[in-house]
């Protein structure tokens, strides 16, 4: 099959979408499919042995890492030329949507993906005026696909009700061999406790941006430091908001490393006590799913499609979206001072993270395919 996915975002940034789409993409090499990427930003020339094709973009201007396409005329002899079997618009805004009006144009089978919350995101960026363009916009051209894949039940329900047609799940998955209790190092422990090892950690690993809500761990920390002295909060990754944390949050007991992959990256997750995730926007969450893989417990907001990954109790906890931060340093206390405890939610989290393989999830992706085809 000839696939051109034209997407809004791509290596070299790093999020949950640019993460489900790079392990799909190795998948599609190895089951033999041919692909052709386009995508905004400066991204590698190839992928996977994929071309990828450069559109050139600007930033935006309160998000500076999101790039929107400037459409530049090659694009349509590009996707001409390639004369793919389908499109997929990996989640259609502004550079994604250059894929659904080549579809359109030349009568391309087309799939789209859901994967942002742009309707509650606007207002987390201060520009909620445009959240009814966005949600108009955003139906619209999800609406020209003959499948539109969404990450979790959640999102299905929520896209559904924005008006969105055709709708169907795309699996979640994680990689259980890069992430894995084994890669828990000591030298991952001293650098997210800024050389304290010993000291109770708990770990938030993802980007760092307002719509995270992660202003709040400042004082859910206080709190779970008044019953568990010397406990301290190790934070992973970059973004538009992390000057403003890290001049916002007690550094006595709180440490930012900035972006770290590959090894360093699993090593963090295997290495910390409980995982936090304070989002409430989220469409699945794949940090979580990555925790769980790295035998790690999370703590998250029952909101978007959180309740799709955690089961309360088990593999971790959830906490009402309007919950107090009392609510969130409760239960992270309780993980914290009960070893067995934490030692069981991580081995369940790790049971349930073996589920899901990038294999599976990138077969129902071809299926999705197959039906746009059909």
């Amino acid at each position: 099959m000839r696939i051109a996915i034209v997407t809004e975002v791509f290596l070299p940034k790093i999020d949950g979408v640019v993460t489900r789409l790079i392990r799909s993409l190795d998948q599609l090499a190895a089951m033999g499919h041919e692909v052709e990427i386009f995508a905004p930003g400066n991204p590698p020339a190839s992928y996977a042995g994929f071309k990828v094709h450069r559109l050139p973009s600007l930033s935006f201007w309160v998000y500076p890492e999101i790039k929107f396409a400037v459409p530049p005329i090659k694009f349509w002899k590009q996707i001409r030329e390639f004369d793919p079997d389908v499109i997929h618009a990996v989640n259609p805004i502004w550079s994604a949507a250059l894929g659904v009006f080549a579809a359109k144009r030349d009568a391309y089978p087309l799939v789209c993906s859901y994967h942002t919350n742009v309707p509650d995101y606007v207002d987390a960026l201060g520009i909620g005026w445009t959240r009814g363009m966005a949600t108009g916009a955003i139906r619209w051209l999800h609406n020209q696909a003959q499948v539109n894949l969404c990450t979790s039940d959640p999102m299905i329900e929520k896209a559904g009700n924005m008006g969105i047609e055709r709708l169907t799940l795309w699996p979640k998955a994680v990689d259980t061999v890069g992430y894995h209790p084994s890669k828990a190092t000591p030298e991952a422990r001293s650098l997210l406790t800024s050389n304290h090892p010993d000291s109770p950690l708990v770990t938030y690993i993802g980007r760092i941006s307002k719509e995270k809500d992660l202003e709040r761990l400042n004082n859910v920390m206080g709190l779970v430091r008044k019953q568990v002295p010397g406990a301290r909060l190790g934070i992973v990754g970059g973004g538009p908001y992390l000057q403003a944390l890290q001049d916002s949050f007690d550094p006595s007991f709180t440490t930012f490393t900035g972006y770290l992959s590959g090894e360093e990256l699993a090593a963090a997750f295997a290495s910390g006590d409980v995982f936090v995730f304070p989002s409430a926007t989220e469409t699945l969450g794949l940090v979580a799913l990555e925790s769980f893989a790295s035998g790690v417990p999370v703590v998250g907001t029952n909101a978007g499609g959180i309740p799709f990954v955690i089961d309360d109790d088990k593999t971790g906890y959830l906490i009402a979206e309007d919950g107090a931060d009392e609510d969130w340093a409760r239960v992270i206390v309780g993980l914290l001072q009960d070893h067995d405890r934490r030692a069981q939610m991580g081995a369940a989290a790790r049971e349930e993270a073996e589920k899901y393989s990038w294999r599976e999830s990138t077969e129902a992706l071809v299926q999705a395919y197959e039906k746009a085809i059909g």
